[in-house]
């Protein structure tokens, strides 16, 4: 089955990087994939965004404006995408930095309070990679135990400090997602 996971918030909250990630993680899974980045001419600071696309089999188009699910990490992003993500969808919204609830009554919400998470493991610049554990944990789009094991390979040339601050990070999210969020 293929599914559509927009990333969105400003540029410099790792939001790019988030779907990049996740494409990483997919494809050491053996998924097709497809990663679709879209920013503003201001990077950092400017609207950021990507589409990754995740298959077992061959994908028709990487480009969508109905998205399965979304990774929200502002306010301004969730005013411009919520009404795009398909019914029944899922909805991830870092809490820190959203200040409303979604109108939506048709989409499955999980809100993270990512600037705090951030901060208390000690590693405040690590927040796409918490929302990142959190996400995957729940949904199950690709295997926790993949992900965890290409952390070498997708940070490849990175320092080992980095490398674990950010696997560190990424379970917290897992923590977070199999703490407070149950699957029904």
């Amino acid at each position: 089955m293929e599914k559509q996971i927009l990333v969105a918030g400003f540029g410099g909250q790792g939001v790019l990087s988030t779907g990049l990630f996740l494409a990483y993680a997919a494809m050491a899974e053996g998924k097709n994939i497809s990663y679709v980045p879209s920013y503003g001419a201001e990077m950092r600071g400017g609207t950021a965004n990507c589409i990754v696309t995740i298959s077992d089999d061959e994908i028709s188009s990487p480009l969508t404006d109905t998205p399965m699910q979304a990774i929200i990490f502002n306010r301004p992003s969730l005013d411009r995408f919520e009404d795009s993500i398909q019914p029944g969808g899922v909805l991830v919204i870092n809490s820190s930095l959203v200040d409303r609830a979604p109108r939506r009554q048709d989409l499955e919400v999980m809100q993270l309070p990512l600037t705090e998470l951030a901060e208390e493991s000690g590693a405040p610049g690590s927040a796409n990679m918490i929302v990142l554990g959190a996400y995957i944990a729940h949904t199950g789009i690709v295997n926790i135990d993949y992900v965890l094991n290409s952390f070498a390979n997708i940070f490849k040339g990175k320092r080992s400090h980095t490398i674990e601050q950010n696997r560190k990070a990424f379970l917290v999210g897992v923590e977070y997602a199999r703490t407070r969020w149950h699957r029904s």
